[in-house]
């Protein structure tokens, strides 16, 4: 607007453009709204009228896209919507996920103050910049058709008789002209502004995008997790299947050739390799227990749990009791942390003995690990360094809405809690332990 130009540019016809649409969208929308209002509090009395009133709260959100997209006449930066995602489709959905949201009352709240007192003010810009200026630069054109040559009503306020006036009085129109495209421009540009301020979500606001966002954060991540674990299952069946029954009948094979075999140094090498063969399986066994045992895919978590209980090397007491089978990625969370805290136990501890105790109440599986050694452990994420081996199963249980928490005080006792909500999926025989 500084530009010396500015009046000869498409930017006054662009802001007029602006202005005189808000002023006819205006007028449509205080009927709209009005008829709503009306005609819905009439009625609600015998409940026709609900849908009304309902669709006078939605109201705010066709204005709002209208007006986002009259904001484009003035500048190329949009106003970005900041509705959230329904949960589920369908128009139940919708209409909840909406009617919660704040940004639906902020356009709603938007939307009123538009049709009472904004497009009057459009109007009026457009009065004063627009057609005041025109009917004084039009007064020759008015002389001599509805006055007749004779004279001629300048915007109504006073009369011109001869000619020389009125030209006079139209080149103080064009001077206007100019003055009023600055006019337009400014009232545009401050209610561009005032429209920008009122449709853009606040500090606080878009929370129910933001909360949609999470939800589906959170969904993403679980389903991750199932898909590794999903993952974990078939590497395992893969070398359960495959490559331990190959070792098997490779160890077989070399067996049976060593019993064959005369004294010398072909029946040592065959006993060697016979024993390597042995050496691979037991850890191809070991790995494939660790990578998602068998006990765990079919018995559940509580038979699992016992199974680590009696492969651990410190004696461990089990008291587990569940009413059920648990989805897949909570056993395999479960299970894997009392794995975790019994290798710690067996390596860091110095515990001669360890407790593993576990339920389900409210809503929530719980597993505790305790053992009488030193202490000292340190917990997931406590900024120490170096780690405690946990970290990670912590991250899962974090993903599975759960919490995991370490107690170690120098000189012990260590006591590992996790807690991960879920429901039973399946009925079990009965306690392990």
């Amino acid at each position: 607007m500084a530009r010396p130009g500015f009046p000869l540019s498409s930017w006054p016809w662009r802001a007029a453009g602006y202005l005189v649409s808000g002023a006819v969208f205006g007028a449509v929308v205080l009927v709209a709204l009005a008829g709503l209002a009306v005609t819905g509090g009439v009625l609600a009395v015998v409940l026709v009228g609900l849908p009304l009133l309902v669709g006078l709260a939605l109201a705010g959100i066709p204005v709002a896209w209208v007006e986002r997209r009259r904001l484009r006449l003035l500048g190329p930066e949009p106003v970005p919507a900041w509705h959230g995602e329904p949960a589920a489709t369908g128009l139940w959905a919708w209409l909840t996920t909406r009617l919660r949201e704040r940004a639906t009352w902020q356009e709603l709240g938007y939307a009123l103050l538009f049709a009472t007192l904004l497009w009057p003010v459009d109007a009026l810009l457009v009065c004063v910049g627009l057609l005041v200026p025109a009917g004084v630069v039009a007064t020759p054109v008015l002389m001599a058709t509805v006055g007749d040559g004779r004279e001629a009503k300048v915007v109504k306020l006073w009369t011109v008789t001869t000619w020389p006036t009125a030209f006079a009085v139209a080149v103080l129109g064009l001077l206007l002209m100019a003055v009023g495209a600055y006019v337009l421009g400014v009232g545009a540009g401050a209610r561009a502004g005032l429209a920008r301020l009122l449709l853009t979500p606040r500090d606080g606001a878009g929370e129910g995008e933001l909360d949609a966002r999470v939800v589906e954060l959170t969904r993403s991540r679980v389903r991750l997790v199932d898909a590794f674990e999903a993952e974990r299952r078939r590497i395992e069946r893969d070398l359960h299947d495959g490559a331990q029954q190959r070792l098997v009948a490779l160890t077989m094979t070399l067996g049976l050739a060593r019993l064959d075999a005369p004294r010398g140094p072909l029946a040592d090498q065959l006993a060697k390799a016979h024993e390597e063969a042995g050496l691979a399986l037991a850890e191809l066994r070991e790995l494939i227990h660790g990578i998602h045992p068998k006990v765990l895919a079919d018995y559940g978590l509580q038979a699992a749990v016992a199974d680590a209980a009696d492969r651990s090397v410190v004696p461990v007491d089990v008291a587990v009791e569940l009413p059920g089978r648990l989805p897949q990625a909570v056993e395999a969370a479960g299970y894997f942390v009392v794995c975790e805290a019994l290798a710690n136990v067996a390596k860091h501890s110095g515990a001669e003995r360890a407790r593993v105790r576990g339920g389900h109440t409210a809503g929530r599986l719980w597993l505790e690990v305790r053992d009488d050694g030193r202490g000292g452990a340190r917990a997931p994420g406590d900024g120490s360094g170096g780690g405690s081996g946990l970290t990670g199963l912590a991250d899962r249980v974090s993903v599975l809405d759960g919490r995991l928490v370490l107690s170690s005080p120098p000189g012990g006792p260590t006591l590992l809690r996790v807690e991960i909500p879920c429901e039973p999926i399946e009925a079990t025989t009965g306690p392990c332990g």
